[in-house]
């Protein structure tokens, strides 16, 4: 059923439909479309504001697609190892609220994490721990600027025109210039600030921190 989703989607979604960068699908009950005409709006329109895309295909192919998208929420899929509420200390020990948003509180830098359970499959999660670079999320391309006056800075894009650039330092503060101020800018789109937590966490305390992350599905 699949061959019916084009490549760009099964990117997204995953094989199985478990998640990564778009909504995890294998799930008894979709946050976005919670009964089968809700999903079909979905397949047929897509989402505005989202990276999901309508569907040129017709009425009978979409429903398809719904029946099969149903289909992967009532799949049994295995417990996850580790334990939230530890992988709650670990993601606070870490420090990860100065970069990440979850429910209104934390940093402004990294993605917000407050649905990434509904959004990305543990697999995809803990690849994003582990190799952060694999896989870089969108809309937060990292910039480095050096002014004329010999100022070093960094941080994530925030806007960029033909002639100007705004971009917000790991510490949260908005920088905004002129491109004629500048002496150097240069686009990072291979490489994060995040780190690697491969060596940081010990496999126990990287399994809590997966599954504190899959326990968080906002609001409802």
């Amino acid at each position: 059923m699949f061959a019916l989703l084009d490549d760009q989607r099964l990117r997204t979604h995953g094989a199985d439909g478990a998640g990564g960068r778009g909504a995890n699908l294998a799930r008894p009950v979709l946050r976005r479309a919670p009964t089968d005409e809700a999903l079909f709006r979905v397949v047929n329109r897509g989402i505005p504001g989202t990276g999901m895309p309508g569907n040129a295909t017709s009425a009978r192919e979409v429903w398809q697609v719904v029946a099969y998208v149903q289909s992967l929420g009532r799949l049994d899929r295995k417990p996850l190892p580790g334990d939230a509420a530890r992988g709650a200390e670990v993601y606070r020990a870490q420090g990860c609220a100065a970069c990440h948003t979850v429910a209104g509180r934390g940093g402004p830098t990294g993605p917000d994490l407050t649905d990434v359970g509904a959004r990305s499959s543990p697999t995809f999660l803990r690849r994003a721990l582990i190799d952060p670079a694999a896989d870089l999320p969108t809309g937060f391309l990292q910039v480095r600027a050096v002014t004329r006056t010999g100022q070093r800075l960094s941080g994530v894009r925030v806007n960029e025109d033909t002639f100007s650039v705004q971009f917000r330092d790991p510490a949260g503060t908005l920088h905004s210039y002129f491109k004629d101020e500048l002496a150097e800018l240069a686009r990072e789109s291979t490489s994060t600030p995040m780190p690697s937590y491969r060596e940081r966490l010990e496999p126990g305390g990287l399994d809590d921190l997966v599954a504190y992350l899959v326990s968080l599905e906002g609001t409802r």
